[in-house]
């Protein structure tokens, strides 16, 4: 996409001049005051709309900082469509002029809410954060629950924590001044290179780390043990002596150290991995990844006083920071994520009591759901796949509905429809969740929203909590601010021959976005209609040439 300012340049306009002079180009001023004004009104009733239609939303939300040392704050809505596919929303980016207290953020988020119309009734909204102390009051104040801590950021914390101990603080400084050393020195990037060579190692540079990035510590020291000969070798030769003075090298025992500490966050690596990796990250996967990573964290007879020391600072940290409803509910998701329903890392109390909640929580969702027609479509639809499929309905409840009806006493009409439909929802729910814990539990590698999408009928009370639960993401991640643009000058790319940009004219589509300041059509009937290569080199030349 290019920016708008692109129809003032000189260049563009020869290029329209050349192709239909009779084209009028629009103005920069009709972009930014029409089009894109019409665009995003038309576009918001659409996103309203299908957030209307969801039966469940959550949302993210995260703070970040431009360049120019702008606050902003972005919300994501995060929702499970009819087809059990994770859609995802970037409802908005406000800037936030104000102190980024906890009561500015709970009115951004509570504007949000109202505006885009996520509030609904008997419903709570789901919201993920950072573990900032400011998310913690905005969430309370506006009003949002549950509030789910952002397992990337957790996981960031928790290594920050064992990164800090003070043997493994001395051990990253002596790292670090040997990395910026051979960064600020062409002479010791040189030798350095040399020594690779000479050493037959691979041609790889060193990497600096950021200190608030974790992994990129963790990429540091891999580096370095990767190259530690060729730096040993650079460093101690006689014509780096002088200038390396206040660069140490590592002895054997840091090398040890380091090797240690590299396995040692090893698993954390991989969390964050999976949590990147995975195409709808739920939170379903925070506590599978939390009791892994406290498990690699416990203390070891063998582990050397850097590793006990920095493990019991990770574990320390990590292991407080999900408790109270909160936890409860990451339970909750765990168990109805087919992956994870044997839930190994509990007792077997733990587990019953995990699965009476769900209970509870499916035949309260039941009891709060409407009763018109989406509800009515919903049963017809379970009834007509039973009976395509053979069966008697969810575990029978069906057709213990369509028994005779036998005649009502005078409490049973009085109190019946308050009492019996409850009864029977929760003789249901209890019938599928046995059902749905005696089901194996499926490959890690397969999705639990494809598996609830092929058996929602066969679970119709529990299906709807799964959804709830499921849309909730296991991190915050999406909503940060997008990677900057790199401005690239023309002599960074490959010019582009005539004859590549006459296949990719002939294959444009017709159609064209009214964000396009040349429509499609233009180039093509021009081509067409001039001769295709005369008017291919036509266009092709001001590109070449540098005008456009």
């Amino acid at each position: 996409m290019r920016l708008f300012s692109v129809v003032e340049n000189l260049g563009f306009r020869r290029l329209l001049r050349t192709l239909e002079p009779r084209y009028t180009i629009p103005s920069r001023a009709h972009f930014t005051r029409n089009v894109v004004p019409t665009l995003y009104k038309e576009t918001k009733v659409k996103v309203v709309q299908t957030l209307k239609e969801a039966e469940s939303i959550a949302i993210t939300t995260d703070g970040w900082t431009s360049r120019c040392t702008q606050g902003y704050i972005t919300i994501t809505a995060h929702i499970i469509n009819s087809d059990w596919e994770m859609v995802n929303f970037v409802l908005q980016t406000r800037p936030l002029f104000e102190s980024h207290t906890g009561t500015n953020i709970a009115e951004v988020l509570q504007a949000a809410v109202t505006d885009w119309e996520i509030k609904k009734p008997n419903h709570g909204i789901a919201i993920v954060t950072d573990n900032a102390r400011n998310m913690d009051v905005a969430v309370r104040e506006a009003g949002l629950e549950p509030h789910i801590k952002c397992f990337a950021h957790t996981i960031n914390l928790a290594t920050q924590a064992g990164l800090g101990v003070a043997r493994v603080t001395r051990l990253l400084g002596r790292v670090r001044r040997g990395t910026a050393f051979f960064h600020r020195s062409s002479t010791a990037a040189a030798l350095f290179t040399s020594k690779q060579k000479m050493l037959q190692l691979p041609p790889h540079k060193l990497i600096m780390d950021v200190t608030t990035r974790w992994n990129s510590t963790l990429d540091m020291l891999v580096r370095y043990l990767e190259q530690q000969a060729a730096i040993s070798a650079a460093l101690t030769s006689p014509e780096m002596r002088q200038n390396a003075r206040n660069i140490d090298t590592l002895d054997s025992s840091d090398i040890l150290n380091a090797e240690d500490l590299v396995k040692l966050l090893n698993p954390l690596k991989t969390a964050t991995t999976v949590l990147c990796e995975e195409k709808s990250p739920t939170v379903s996967l925070i506590v599978p990844l939390k009791s892994m990573i406290e498990q690699s964290m416990a203390p070891n007879d063998g582990d050397s006083p850097t590793v006990a020391d920095t493990k019991r600072a990770i574990l320390s940290n990590i292991s407080g920071r999900y408790s109270g409803d909160a936890y409860n509910v990451l339970l909750e998701s765990t168990a109805l994520d087919p992956r994870f329903l044997t839930l190994p890392q509990l007792d077997h109390n733990q587990r019953e009591s995990v699965f009476l909640r769900v209970q509870e929580k499916a035949e309260q969702l039941q009891q709060n759901q409407p009763t018109g027609e989406k509800s009515t479509e919903r049963r017809e639809e379970a009834a007509a796949h039973c009976s395509t499929h053979g069966g008697e309905g969810a575990l029978g409840v069906e057709s213990e509905e369509g028994e005779p009806a036998s005649k009502k006493t005078a409490l049973e009409d009085l109190l019946g429809d308050s009492f019996s439909k409850t009864e029977k929802s929760s003789r249901g729910t209890e019938k599928e969740i046995d059902l749905y814990r005696r089901e194996a539990s499926i490959p890690l590698s397969c999705c639990p929203l494809k598996w609830w999408r092929e058996n929602r009928f066969k679970y119709p009370l529990l299906s709807p909590l799964a959804k709830a639960y499921l849309s909730i993401p296991a991190t915050s991640v999406p909503t940060l601010a997008p990677a900057p643009f790199t401005s690239l000058s023309l002599s960074q790319f490959s010019p582009v021959s005539a004859g590549e940009l006459s296949k990719i004219i002939t294959g444009m589509k017709t159609s064209t976005c009214v964000l396009d300041p040349i429509p499609s059509y233009l180039i093509k009937n021009y081509r067409s209609n001039s001769g295709g290569n005369s008017a291919t080199n036509r266009t092709h030349d001001p590109i070449t040439a540098g005008f456009t």
